[in-house]
């Protein structure tokens, strides 16, 4: 990555929230947020290391449906994520603010669109997954999990805890072998990297592999894991984050208005049907 490019990654973006308004973000102690808490209960309790290959070895096979791209972001309509403190608006609302406010700072196309479609592997929901199957803050499964994990405490009622294999930093893991050799607690942002893997330039799969990865690109965790290669495309993630994050409003764009453009962005780069 060019200097210039690593300046641009750095640059404050304006529109977004101010620091005061961003401290308001993310804040799992707020009253009136249970379902969070019960959320993050049930998602660390059952998201062990046999639990990850179970569902990779039947998701990745890709063998749901068929669905054009915005067949998928439509179901998105219906869906709150049970895991956001921030938001009570549909799933599409979301991306659609994400991408607008992506698209308002002059960012290449991709960019746009990966902001835009960055949660449509939350469609698993419609296959019958539990939410605390699929959203939520992910984080390495197979080794000991990070205290910079939201609601750490709860990974005592996991059967990994009581698995010496799984139990100290590295687990199964060898030093500095790279996030792709690493198995993530099981969700969207896994289960859409892989579908969109032939499409989108690198920095926009990590973007969508990695954004809830908090422990890694927010806290500084699991260095000990991460390659070379990683570190150099954390900043992707990292200027990703913001838009994920602060551009949430409960007034969203018109959809009905932004509709042509975003089609002909997803027809620039997805194949017209995607097998789910």
């Amino acid at each position: 990555m060019s200097a210039d490019s690593l300046t641009a990654l750095a640059t404050d973006n304006a529109h977004l929230a101010s620091t005061a308004a961003q401290q308001a973000y993310r804040d799992y102690d707020k009253p009136g947020i249970d379902r969070v808490r019960t959320f993050y209960r049930n998602n660390h309790q059952h998201q062990t290391y046999a639990f990850v290959q179970q569902k990779k070895a039947h998701w990745l096979q890709f063998q749901q449906r068929s669905m054009t791209p915005w067949e998928g972001l439509d179901f998105l309509n219906t869906l709150v994520d049970e895991s956001d403190p921030d938001t009570e608006l549909p799933q599409i609302m979301h991306l659609l603010q994400t991408a607008e406010a992506i698209r308002a700072d002059g960012h290449p196309d991709w960019f746009v669109l990966t902001g835009f479609i960055h949660d449509l592997g939350k469609v698993l929901c419609l296959f019958g997954e539990p939410q605390w199957a699929v959203v939520g803050d992910t984080f390495p499964v197979g080794c000991r999990p990070s205290d910079k994990i939201v609601y750490p405490e709860f990974f005592a009622l996991s059967p990994d805890a009581q698995d010496a294999r799984y139990n100290t930093d590295y687990g199964v893991y060898s030093p500095h072998c790279g996030l792709d050799a690493v198995h993530m607690s099981w969700g969207h942002d896994e289960y859409l990297y892989h579908l969109l893997k032939p499409y989108l330039p690198e920095p926009a799969l990590y973007m969508v592999r990695y954004h809830s990865f908090y422990a890694w690109h927010r806290e500084g965790q699991y260095q000990h894991l991460s390659n070379a290669h990683d570190e150099a495309l954390k900043p992707w993630v990292q200027k990703f984050n913001p838009y994920d994050l602060y551009s949430k409003n409960p007034k969203p764009p018109s959809l009905a208005a932004l509709k042509p453009y975003y089609e002909d962005l997803m027809a620039k780069y997805l194949p017209a049907q995607l097998q789910f």
